[in-house]
């Protein structure tokens, strides 16, 4: 995080340039300007819990925002019909595409774009980004999962979601406050179904919290 805040290039002294974490039978390339969970064992239960709140259906399409370097994409993509991920940070979208392909995955596409500052409005359908184009290029979601920083959603990737308007959205956070605040503006066309807490920061009063959300 601090690297990608600063602008900071870094560079391999010695090694590899990244790491290879692995879940239920998949590799997953990890650079040091991607983001995946510090607790990689407990980060498995975690998004044990986020896949089953997805209740994905064999002909669905999830779009997986925040995805970082494609962990949940790439772990929910077997149940689902088409994965779409985006991501801000392109080193990430980068590995994101490297672990599909490095575990044989074919139905997932990868954006890169900045969720809040490219959207803009095609026809009457908002895009998700510039890079995506419209919703429709790639089919409208009936499934999104949320895992996004702890600053949580910005207000205007919450009014697309609420145009895209999914039969499902799942909520992965790492701060229950910035989700409760996006829950409230949520609340509206979507009612909280499920809540469950995972503790992936033993002895600290930190958690993530996911939650499902089902369209009213």
């Amino acid at each position: 995080g601090t690297l990608f805040r600063k602008g900071i290039d870094p560079v391999c002294w010695r090694g590899k340039d990244h790491i290879i974490e692995q879940m239920e039978g998949l590799r997953f390339k990890v650079g040091p300007k991607s983001f995946y969970q510090t607790n990689s064992e407990q980060a498995y239960e975690l998004y044990k819990v986020a896949r089953d709140f997805a209740d994905l259906q064999p002909g669905d399409i999830l779009y997986d925002l925040y995805t970082g370097t494609g962990t949940i994409a790439n772990f929910c993509a077997s149940r689902c019909r088409k994965v779409v991920g985006v991501e801000y940070v392109p080193e990430a979208i980068a590995d994101a595409k490297i672990n599909s392909e490095l575990n044989g995955i074919a139905n997932t596409v990868f954006y890169a774009g900045d969720m809040k500052e490219v959207l803009l409005t095609s026809s009457s359908v908002r895009s998700l980004t510039r890079v995506l184009g419209s919703i429709e290029a790639n089919g409208r979601p009936d499934v999104i999962i949320l895992d996004p920083p702890r600053a949580g959603v910005d207000e205007p990737v919450i009014e697309v979601i609420l145009r895209a308007a999914p039969r499902r959205i799942v909520y992965v956070s790492c701060n229950p406050a910035t989700q409760a605040r996006d829950l409230a503006l949520l609340d509206g066309a979507y009612r909280v179904e499920a809540v469950q807490p995972v503790d992936m920061f033993p002895h600290t009063h930190h958690v993530e919290n996911v939650v499902k959300l089902v369209r009213r």
